[in-house]
């Protein structure tokens, strides 16, 4: 059995590439805008007549014509899913008008649009740039999505199938609970995530970047290049803390996921902790992602995954399920049974209490109360 998955990459385009992947861009975001503008006009634009569109607009328009056919109509079916798709579903905004300075470029080319050669990908218009092969491809690509961040930074995101091996059978279950302190506590000490503090560690580096964003910054006028640079620097900074948590989250989530068959995990929410005085600690520890990374890998490999609900985990004793009478606060530390003298760490006792509700399949414990286990299929996602 195959499944779908997308492999990325980090591309280096040249000054010329990179020249020529942009004038695509602004021919595709044409496009987009023009889709958009039929829209307004009060006729659904479906990929047909946006096709027969871009026939005629090709024919009329010699800039047009100079850039991948492939690119372009692939611009417009988006556009197509797009409008669709917020017809289906609920709340869901029509699409809108891209604008140069506020749109990220994105090109898309199946299979008749790009190649790989000699290690490059090698796109229409005599595009080629090198590709940082960090893994190879498990099977030819069918589709490649080319797109640039908000740091100026390229990426190539390849559609390819890839071989579903059955999981190792796991061996026993795991409970988790979250915090700020340890980002993640579990029944098992040695499967604990620590909070590594990435963002503190380079917190004197970003300071310094702010500071020469406030000596250069323009009040009332356009600001200059050396601001824009020291932006650049202090958004660099921020976001390679952020991808070393990324990835200190995902080599734990694959270590749990390998070794446990059962994984019960707090449906816990840290939205609240943003207006916190531990909000810069919550968003370092990124309990959100370490929280989504495990639940996709663990519904990926058939793990059985059960959301429990927070409530009352804290005050409950993993040893006699008793509840205490007065809520702990977030100084103290240590829970103690005053039933049966039971007495552990704090967040050590939830996660316990977390998955002796998921074994017992029990709607409530002592008014621990259960979410339903987990249903949705979370999309393949290669990581």
């Amino acid at each position: 059995m195959d499944e779908v998955v997308r492999y990325t990459y980090r591309l280096r385009p040249g000054r010329i590439a990179e020249t020529a992947l942009l004038a695509e861009w602004g021919r595709c975001r044409w496009l987009w805008n023009e889709a958009v503008h039929q829209q307004k006009s009060g006729r659904k634009p479906t990929f047909a007549r946006l096709g027969k569109m871009l026939t005629d607009a090709r024919a009329k328009l010699q800039w047009l014509r100079d850039g991948s056919q492939v690119a372009q109509q692939q611009t417009l079916r988006d556009y197509a899913q797009a409008l669709d798709h917020s017809f289906t579903v609920k709340g869901r905004g029509r699409p809108k008008a891209k604008s140069r300075k506020g749109s990220l470029p994105s090109l898309g080319y199946t299979t008749r649009g790009f190649s790989i050669r000699d290690r490059r990908l090698c796109l229409p218009k005599g595009i080629t740039i090198p590709v940082v092969w960090s893994r190879e491809l498990p099977s030819p690509s069918t589709s490649v999505r080319v797109y640039r961040d908000s740091l100026g930074c390229w990426y190539a995101s390849f559609v390819v199938r890839r071989e579903v091996r059955p999981p190792a059978s796991g061996e026993g279950g795991i409970g988790i609970d979250w915090g700020v302190s340890t980002t993640a506590t579990t029944t098992h000490e040695a499967f604990d995530l620590p909070h590594w503090g990435h963002r503190k560690r380079c917190a004197a580096e970003l300071a310094r970047a702010q500071r020469t964003m406030a000596r250069r910054h323009r009040k009332g006028r356009p600001q200059s290049r050396g601001y824009a640079d020291a932006k650049r620097l202090a958004a660099r900074l921020a976001k390679r803390a952020a991808r070393q948590t990324m990835h200190d989250s995902r080599v734990w989530a694959k270590r749990v996921v390998q070794t446990h068959g059962l994984i019960a995990v707090e449906d816990f929410k840290p939205v609240f902790l943003a207006k916190s005085t531990m909000a810069r600690k919550a968003a370092d520890a990124a309990i959100g992602v370490a929280k989504r990374e495990l639940v996709e890998r663990a519904v990926r490999a058939g793990r059985k995954v059960v959301m429990v609900r927070p409530a009352y985990t804290t005050m409950t004793c993993s040893a006699c399920f008793a509840r205490a009478k007065q809520r702990l606060e977030l100084h103290e530390r240590d829970f103690r049974c005053g039933n049966c003298g039971h007495s552990d760490s704090r967040d050590r006792n939830a996660a316990r209490v977390i998955l002796a509700v998921a074994e017992r399949g029990h709607v409530s414990v002592e008014d621990v109360r259960q979410a339903d286990p987990l249903l949705r299929v979370c999309g393949s996602v290669a990581v």
